[in-house]
């Protein structure tokens, strides 16, 4: 089946279809970093389709320019990457962008993609003063549907966070669904554990699957793959050469064999190099707060709160509320959830040993996130973090996609 993927971010959910065997018919999203990924992702998997991957690794070692890889692709594919904000404006030039990729009698089987999680999230209303009544975002769910109603899928999968289900008393999930069956579909929702999905981090996600058509139908059966047998700093952490604050390469050797996990998971695919693999650099009272972090954690397992920090080391004077927000990574099971916030400060995505005081490097976070270490993300540290953060597992993805193929 072929797809459109809206609000398609650095495309972590349609990683997973594609490696399901579904077809993109075209990507949509607003920044234009993580359009620049998505170009760069189509780049190796119609290079890949060539036998041509050798091209792709170029580029990943700086052995050619990001232009030179893209003049590789073919001019629809290139276009098929659409730079664009959802909106009633501009559903128009999209449908049309879309259209000409459209064979004559080819139709569109598969709608997925999330609006933006922020008007809907439980943070973002406990900071707003109006609990985020008045945000447009909370009404992005009637542009998707447009796309429902312009290219009637037989099947679409709606992406996001747990605070979709409580939002304005329940209102614009009960909306939502309403309109929904108004054009045609019948929906059910789970709530999805990415542990249970390969991925080694603990993410809550709502996950709306719609079939066109007046049956009833329920959520498809997802095939399970169970992490407690994986550790973090042992199984998705151990190949990656060690790292000081600021420290890293664009591009650099494993340090040892991969671990069963990586290769199974196909994290590891074969090049025997890694990209991204760098870290943002902290000042000297950071690392002495995370060396305090790490000890509290690892030799106790307990997490450091701000307020128990020796007046030298604190920066403002709030001891009553984020107390957490400096949190090492569990190395010995699942990391906790892995958020766009990343891309400001390393606070909460802490190193688990002490020879390495410092935050998770990009590829690290990439790989709590189970995306490949061929997978590029475009635009810079801060710019990949935040696509990192935002992103669906691809893992879990292709659990959803594998499951519709069944029904």
């Amino acid at each position: 089946m072929n797809f459109i993927d809206l609000f398609a971010g650095a495309g972590g959910l349609s990683e997973g279809f594609i490696r399901a065997g579904f077809k993109p018919v075209a990507h949509v999203e607003i920044d234009s970093n993580a359009c620049n990924t998505l170009l760069t992702r189509a780049a190796y998997h119609y290079l890949a389709s060539k036998g041509k991957s050798a091209i792709y690794n170029q580029y990943l070692k700086g052995e050619i320019s990001r232009d030179e890889l893209w003049a590789h692709m073919p001019n629809e594919l290139k276009v098929s990457i659409i730079n664009k904000e959802i909106s009633e404006e501009t559903k128009t030039e999209i449908f049309e962008t879309i259209d000409a990729q459209l064979g004559e009698n080819e139709k569109v089987d598969l709608l997925i993609g999330g609006p933006p999680c922020q008007a809907y999230s439980l943070v973002g209303r406990s900071r707003d003063p109006n609990r985020m009544e008045n945000d447009q975002r909370n009404y992005l769910f009637r542009d998707y549907a447009a796309y429902l109603d312009k290219y009637e899928p037989r099947f679409f999968v709606f992406e996001n966070v747990l605070g979709l289900l409580s939002a304005g008393n329940k209102r614009y999930f009960n909306e939502m669904r309403a309109l929904f069956r108004e054009y045609g579909y019948e929906t059910d929702y789970r709530i999805l554990k990415s542990e249970e999905y390969g991925v080694l981090q603990k993410r809550r996600r709502v996950i709306i699957i719609g079939r066109k058509g007046a049956e009833p139908f329920s959520f498809p059966k997802l095939e399970r793959r169970p992490t407690e047998n994986f550790k973090v700093l042992s199984d998705l952490f151990s190949d990656l050469p060690a790292l000081k604050p600021g420290g890293g390469q664009p591009f650099i050797a494993y340090s040892c064999e991969p671990t069963d996990y990586l290769k199974d998971h196909h994290l590891r695919n074969g090049v025997d190099f890694v990209t991204q693999h760098y870290t943002r650099p902290h000042n000297q009272n950071d690392l002495k707060i995370y060396r305090k972090a790490i000890e509290a954690w690892v030799n106790k397992g307990e997490r450091l709160k701000y307020d128990t920090l020796p007046e030298e080391l604190k920066t403002h004077k709030n001891n009553s509320s984020f107390l957490d927000r400096y949190k090492v990574v569990n190395g010995d099971g699942c990391s906790h959830t892995m958020v766009a916030h990343i891309a400001k400060d390393g606070h909460y995505y802490i190193y688990p040993d002490v020879n390495q005081v410092r935050s998770l490097s990009v590829r690290e976070a990439a790989r709590i996130q189970s995306f490949p270490d061929d997978f590029f993300f475009e635009g810079g540290r801060t710019a990949a973090f935040k696509q990192i953060g935002n992103a669906v597992p691809p893992l879990m993805a292709e659990s959803i996609a594998k499951s519709l193929c069944s029904v």
